[in-house]
This record gives C-alpha cells, structure tokens and sequence, in this order.
C-alpha cells in the first residue's frame, strides 16, 4: 500500500501516471496488433474487426461498474485507515467479477452475429467482425476479475506490478498474432479469428500472473474465501459508485454504433477508415487517462482522509498538465496524421477518411482531457453521478442529430466530425460546471 495522503500531487502524479499509460498503451497495443495483421485481409476485414472491437466500449460499461466501484471504496478505505473494509470490498468484487464474466460470455456467443448485422450492410464486413467477436469473447468475459484486481491495486496506490504483466500480455500478443492470423511458422492461416484467439490466450495468461502476484506478493488486500458469498450490503455499495461510470462507457458505446451505423452509407472503405483513426485517437487518449486514473486515486485517498485541500490541488495539478499534452498531440496530428494511418492501411481512399477524421477529431482533445479529469474527480469522491449526467448529454447533442442529419440529402461525412466538435466542447464545459457544484457542496478549495 501507498499513502498519497502524503507528499507532493506533482510527485504521485508523475510516479503513478507513466506507469498507468504504460499498461494502458499495452491494452492498445494489443488492439492495434490486432488490426495491423489483419490489414493484409482486406478493407472488409479491417471494417468488421473495427467494428466489432467497438463491443469493447460496452465490455467497459459493464467492467467498469466493478473497476471504479471496487478503486474508490478501497481507496477511501485506505484513506481511512481500514484494512479490513478494503478487504472485504475487494473480495465482493471478486465474486460479482466471476459472475458478470459467465454472463457475458454466454450472451456475447449469443448475440454476436446480430450485433454484426445491427451496424454493418457488408455481408464480408458482417462476417469477418462475427468471427473475430467469438474468438475474442473470452477475453472480455475475463476483464472483470482482471480489472477488479488491477482497480484494487491502484486503489492502494499501487501500480507498477499491473503495468508489468500488461507488458508481457501484449508481447505475448505481439508473438502469437503473426503466427495466428498469418501463418507465420505454421502455414496456417486462421485470418480474422486468429486475431480475437491471439488476443484472448494473453489475458489467460495475463490473469494468471496478476492471481499469482496476489498470492504471493500481496499483503493488504488478498483472496480471501471465506469472503466470496455474497454480500448484498456490499454489492450495493460498488454498483452505487460503479453503474453510473458503467452507464458512461455504454453511451461511448451507443453513440460508436450510430457512427458505425451512418458510415455503412458510405461503404467499408468509410468504415475502416474510422475503424483504425479510432483506435489511433484512442491511444492518443492513454496519457491523459492515465493521469486521470491517478488523479482518481490520489483524490479518494484524501478525500476519505479529509484532505479537502489536497483534492482540489489534484485536479488543479492534472487539469493544467494534462491540457498541455494534448494541445501537442492537437499540433501534431494537425500537421501529419497520415504518418500514422500509413501503419495499418496502404489504400489511399482509406488514409484519406482516417487523416479528416483525426485533423477534425484532434480540436477535441484538450476538451476531452478536461472530460477525463473532471471525471476522475467524481470517481474520487464516490459519487459518479455528475459524470453520466454530463456523458447522456452526448446522446441528445450528438447521437441524435447526426442520426437525423445522416437521412438529409448531401449528407457529407465530415459532418459528423463538425457535430462532434461541438458537443464535445460543451460537454466539457458542462462536466466543469457540475464538478464545480460538487467542490461547493463538499467545501472543497478550488484555489490554494
């Protein structure tokens, strides 16, 4: 355990976010290696594994539930001082993590052909994100347990033996992609489904490593049996804190299925163009998350220390260093974006809907950092309600007038990215006013 109680916020921050973005990055990584290998499959190919990774979007809602419930109860439970209530929090979480993972699993082998369907016209595109979804779903049914695990860690300020076994769950990734997905060594070519099977035997193996970590190495929070039965008290307590930053994830979730859904209009070209800009923006976003997520536990350890005046230092801190990095990642992809799609895509028509979407997309970066932090914030104090609050507000501004706009004649794609810009910049404005009304109702300082 690491008191953050303690010390300077520029030192925690600067400790525990590059360790964070390093396993984050390696979660893109394992993405991104995905949709490089299966680049030389075809533009049908890279469309539907896009598309069907856009499932991970609602994994996340439903990981997410138990990731940020289980982090900011065990958090302020260490601010605490109370190493059994941490205890107990973390082996709750457990036990919902198990079932939430048969649950998923059963319903994604379900459901994954008609999930296809819902947002693909393409036969080709449909059957290529079917394949790659069933040999991916083991490894999202098992992020639960992974995620309650890495979320009790960070929760307890504790970071550095999670960014290590991310890194060797995406080399293993790295090695077995090729050789699935290509044939590379073996002569067998197992094409798309290589790629979700790739990705799903390094999360076994990287649970394995972190449940290993837990039983030898962990001494303040562990397994514990005697606490698995469920405890309703408790999983009340996670879901309180947990669904709303769920129900985030599951409009993130909603409004890529109706983007997804209005470029099918334009062909898979249109669609694996946004697939990889996607998941390019994605990593982009991975420093200002991870100093988020830091942020998160930094908040929730004074906050149920009483350190009012640390918590408001925190988001002062992340806001003004996070703003700065992504005003460069802004400069940059506004001068060269097509560097970076020229990794995963030869075709000229698709670079050229990938370079639009990032030089468009790239003007919201420094207002979704502020979207971050505000939220990491709430997650700090337990309460995330505000920040589902200010994410529905993308339904109404964003989801359904480009479902509207999609229908008029002339409809041009950038058009999407000129609706994003603006509701995205008055989300951010929103998400700040409601964490202000949270700093006041808490006595939290919003100046030194």
């Amino acid at each position: 355990m690491k008191d953050l109680t303690q010390g300077s916020i520029v030192s925690h921050i600067a400790t525990m976010a590059p360790q964070i973005f390093a396993g984050m990055i390696m979660i893109m990584l394992c993405q991104l290696v995905d949709l490089y290998f299966v680049a030389g499959l075809g533009d049908a190919a890279i469309a539907g594994v896009a598309a069907a990774g856009n499932t991970g979007f609602l994994v996340m809602a439903f990981t997410q539930v138990l990731g940020v419930g289980t982090s900011a109860l065990i958090a302020h439970a260490v601010g605490r001082k109370d190493r059994e209530g941490a205890n107990l929090v973390f082996n709750q979480s457990l036990a919902l993590s198990a079932l939430c993972g048969g649950v998923l699993l059963v319903a994604g082998f379900a459901l994954a052909r008609g999930y296809m369907r819902s947002v693909a016209d393409d036969a080709a595109v449909v059957e290529a994100g079917t394949t790659y979804l069933i040999w991916l779903m083991p490894s999202l049914a098992l992020q639960f347990a992974t995620l309650v695990m890495t979320s009790a860690l960070r929760g307890t300020g504790i970071v550095r033996p999670t960014t290590i076994v991310q890194v060797v769950t995406v080399v293993i990734n790295i090695v077995l992609a090729p050789v699935l997905v290509s044939g590379w060594g073996t002569g067998r070519a197992f094409g798309v489904a290589g790629a979700g099977l790739a990705t799903s035997v390094s999360i076994v193996i990287g649970l394995g490593m972190l449940a290993y970590y837990f039983h030898r190495y962990e001494h303040y929070v562990g397994f514990d049996r005697t606490l698995w039965r469920p405890q309703w008290a408790q999983w009340k307590r996670i879901a309180d804190v947990g669904l709303p930053a769920g129900g985030e994830f599951a409009i993130i979730f909603a409004n890529m299925a109706v983007i997804y859904a209005v470029l099918g209009q334009f062909g898979a070209v249109a669609q694996a163009g946004f697939g990889i800009g996607q998941r390019l923006i994605g990593a982009i976003h991975m420093p200002a998350l991870s100093m988020a997520f830091a942020a998160g536990a930094i908040a929730g350890q004074n906050f149920g220390a009483g350190h009012r005046g640390r918590v408001g230092e925190t988001f002062r801190t992340v806001s003004l260093l996070g703003s700065a990095l992504m005003v460069a990642f802004t400069l940059f992809l506004q001068w060269k974006p097509e560097w970076l799609l020229a990794l995963f895509s030869h075709d000229p028509d698709t670079i050229a809907v990938g370079a639009l979407f990032l030089r468009m997309i790239s003007l919201n970066l420094v207002a979704q950092g502020l979207i971050f932090f505000c939220g990491s914030m709430f997650q700090g104090f337990g309460n995330t309600r505000p920040a589902l609050l200010s994410s529905a507000t993308r339904l109404i501004t964003y989801a359904l007038p480009l479902l509207w706009l999609s229908g008029l004649p002339g409809f041009r794609i950038e058009y999407a990215w000129y609706l994003s810009i603006a509701t995205t910049s008055l989300q951010a404005a929103f998400s700040v006013w409601l964490l202000y009304l949270e700093f006041q109702r808490r006595r939290i300082p919003l100046t030194p």
